[in-house]
This record gives structure tokens, sequence and C-alpha cells, in this order.
């Protein structure tokens, strides 16, 4: 932190703000909680250069320090990026973010074959992950999520590993599952009307589409209880599924018809698309933890 310097540290500083910004212990401009952030961020991108500072790290490193010391928290975010115990998580946060296009393959399957009539609807309506879950990895669920929900993510994932990113995210869809395809048949309908009927031009209308992203990525209060939720996430057993999930992906990546239009379409967003609707999912900077 004393003696090198960061191509990121501008960015890293734009950011510390934004940063759990209704929390006591960052809510001090220049801080005590954000000058530890600031520093754990910074030694952190200078000790990794290839991944540097990505939006997103920094949520994860504001939880660990409420815990932990600068020192503790730096090598953990360590462990976790390099894999000292679980998969490596460096992946989400590399140019291109290419374990984010992962899981969130992995998620849309997970969804199809768990909550098939919700799945089907997501697809007709064109609706995938990276448009609401791309945080839930990046940030193991502490952006936007109450604590206590977080902290308890945390738990779990600290012993088990990513799966539990998978349960909870499908637990939180089980519970609003009739609200959610309600809602999409709702928008269906409301698309034919707008193409057959209606004259406005389409930036005046406000489409349910928007309430439905929005209710995707702000869940009510009974749906973000830990004691709700978690015995419902880990009512879906996940592992072998994942296992699965990954081979399929590697070949869609690696196979020969990759560049195929049918093997485009089941692929991920591509790296500057997912970049940009990511970048526009952390950087809200008026969002905090409800």
């Amino acid at each position: 932190v004393i003696y090198e310097t960061s191509t990121s540290e501008l960015e890293i500083i734009r950011d510390i703000s934004r940063t759990f910004p209704s929390h006591i212990f960052f809510q001090q401009r220049h801080g005590p909680g954000q000058r530890s952030l600031y520093n754990v961020l910074k030694a952190y991108s200078v000790y990794d250069r290839d991944v540097g500072y990505v939006q997103g790290m920094g949520f994860i490193a504001g939880l660990l320090l409420l815990y932990m010391s600068e020192e503790d928290a730096f090598w953990l975010i360590v462990a976790l990026l390099k894999g000292a115990v679980h998969a490596p998580m460096e992946g989400l946060y590399q140019a291109g973010l290419p374990l984010v296009q992962q899981y969130l393959f992995q998620f849309e399957k997970l969804v199809q074959e768990h909550m098939p009539k919700l799945g089907q609807h997501f697809i007709e309506e064109m609706i995938n992950p990276s448009m609401y879950a791309s945080q839930w990895f990046i940030t193991v669920f502490s952006y936007s999520f109450p604590f206590p929900m977080t902290l308890r993510v945390w738990d779990v994932f600290l012993y088990e590993g990513i799966k539990v990113v998978f349960q909870v995210g499908l637990g939180l869809l089980r519970f609003c599952h009739d609200d959610l395809v309600s809602f999409l048949v709702c928008c269906a309908a409301f698309a034919t009307y707008f193409k057959e009927s209606l004259k406005l031009p389409f930036c005046q209308v406000k489409l349910p589409f928007e309430e439905l992203l929005h209710s995707l990525r702000y869940f009510p209060d009974e749906a973000t209880d830990p004691d709700t939720l978690f015995p419902l996430a880990f009512s879906f057993k996940v592992n072998s599924s994942l296992e699965e999930l990954e081979k399929e992906y590697r070949k869609r990546l690696d196979g020969p018809n990759a560049s195929s239009s049918s093997s485009k379409r089941l692929l991920p967003l591509k790296s500057k698309t997912m970049s940009r609707a990511v970048s526009q999912v952390l950087s809200i900077s008026n969002v905090g933890k409800k």
C-alpha cells in the first residue's frame, strides 16, 4: 500500500463511497472504514495485477472488514480468489468475467430444471440471469441484501463453496414463483396489447417488464428472512447438476460447433456486454442496504 502504485487507485477511490453507503462503519468520508477498504483493495490490486480491481470486490472486502483486521481481510480475499479451499473465485473478476458467464449459464439451466414453468416464461420473455443475478455471484449476496441473510450465506459459503449462491438464488425464485409467473403472463399480455393496439412511442410506455426486473433484484422482506429462505434453498440438490452443466458449458465453448448460430444462442452474453451490464448493476450509487 505504501510503496507500490496501482493503476486501479482512482477506480477504487471512486467506488469506496458506494460500498455499503448506509452502514455506519463506511459512511464517514475518509473515515476508518473507508481507509481500511481502500487499503485492502489497493493491496490486492498490487498483489495480483492480472486481476487488479473490479467493481463488486469492494462489497466482499467491506463485509470481511466488519469482522477482521485489514491484513486478515486481505489474506482471506487472496485465499478465496486463488482457491485455497474451494474453487478459485478470480474468474469472477478477470477480463470478460469468464466465471460469471459460466455461473449464469448454469443458473439458467437450473431454473429450467427445477422450475420449468418459470424457466419457460423467462425464455419467452427473453429474460436471462445476467439481467438480475450477476451481482449475486460477483458479491456472494453482499450487495443490496439484508445483513442477516448475507451473513448466513457467507457462513455456508466459506464452509461449502459457491453452490450456496445457486441454492439461495433458486430459493428466492421459488419463494416468489407464483407471483413471478403471474407477472410474466401479464408482461406477455401487455406486450401483445402494446403491439396490436397502442400507438404511443415505445419510450412513453412503462412496461411491466421493468417492474419485473426490479422485483428480481429487490425481494420482499419475507423472502430474505434466512429462517424461511434457507430451508427452501437447501431443498435444491445441485452438486451433480452443477458438474454436468460445467462440462456442457465447456463443450459449448470449445466444441467444433461453437461458432454456429445455434450454439451462440445458448452461450452467455459476450464479454463487453456482460461487463457493461455488471457495471450498471453495481454502480448505482444511491442504493444502500435494506
